[in-house]
């Protein structure tokens, strides 16, 4: 039993320390001047998300934007004045400013970086959203706040940079109040995709693999949650990854006056491969939804 325990205890402290070196990969990652720029350019800087098109050629920003309304559309029966509602890895802010704006409701802002959340609490001023959106720096794996506090819990694009996924949404249970709703994207692998056929893809977010949407549904459930839901955009990506491909290309000129050359050449290399993977079936997305009874 001396020894179970011991290698438990073993287990328990590589698991963390695993964790922590792949949230300062992620931290240090997202504070980097070239990605901010590629995402300022790109993306316009405000909604970092896959995108929803409707037509060939839209703009990233506005795809990517209503990608924030199908989510929103979720938390809808949850939010309104008075409600509260945590963004775990929120990025930029621009899906904290929209909740806000749409519910007038209170948003908590959770993420890494602090370059982001230096210009997500500038924009939010700017727009006269700073009395609504508090942005906190800190980890969704450590969710600095009690049990049953938030009226609803979004993210979008963030746990796939996630160590401990299981971690990440028993804490995203544990904030959410008897019946809140949790509502989030990510990018996920096809249930039968072979991890290393997406290992050169994956490299890029500091993971091992990406998780499954059966993953995601058997342990919402097994966190007592109810109506597990998975609206299925996976069509999506190879319009996205496209998209981006596309305009990486077009603007090589403009960004290569803004982030490094090893930064450009790295993304000229890996969005193809993003394309690839998309085309052959071997990632999934959408937005996964359930309620806490």
């Amino acid at each position: 039993m001396h020894q179970e325990a011991n290698q438990e205890a073993d287990q328990e402290a590589n698991q963390e320390a695993n964790q922590e070196a792949n949230e300062e990969a992620t931290r240090s990652y997202y504070d980097s001047g070239d990605v901010d720029a590629f995402y300022d350019a790109v993306w316009g800087g405000e909604d970092i998300h896959t995108g929803i098109y409707t037509r060939p050629g839209e703009p990233i920003a506005e795809a990517s934007r209503r990608t924030v309304e199908r989510v929103a559309d979720r938390l809808a029966g949850s939010l309104g004045p008075g409600g509260t509602v945590i963004d775990l890895g929120s990025g930029y802010g621009g899906t904290a400013r929209r909740l806000a704006e749409r519910f007038g409701c209170r948003v908590v802002a959770l993420n890494l970086s602090a370059a982001q959340n230096e210009r997500h609490r500038a924009v939010n001023a700017e727009r006269g959203l700073d009395g609504l959106v508090e942005v906190v720096t800190g980890s969704f794996h450590d969710i600095p706040f009690p049990d049953g506090r938030f009226d609803a819990v979004c993210s979008l694009e963030a746990f796939c940079h996630s160590g401990d996924r299981p971690k990440v949404l028993s804490e995203a249970a544990r904030v959410l109040k008897p019946g809140g709703v949790l509502a989030f994207t990510d990018l996920m692998a096809a249930e039968d995709a072979p991890a290393e056929a997406l290992r050169p893809a994956v490299s890029r977010l500091g993971v091992d693999a990406l998780a499954t949407v059966s993953f995601y549904r058997d342990r919402l459930a097994g966190l007592g949650l109810s109506g597990v839901g998975f609206d299925d955009h996976s069509g999506q990506l190879v319009n996205h990854y496209v998209r981006l491909t596309e305009e990486t290309a077009a603007r090589a000129a403009e960004l290569g006056g803004r982030i490094g050359a090893a930064y450009l050449g790295h993304l000229q290399e890996n969005l193809p491969v993003w394309v690839d993977a998309a085309r052959r079936g071997l990632l999934r997305w959408g937005v996964l939804h359930a309620r806490r009874p």
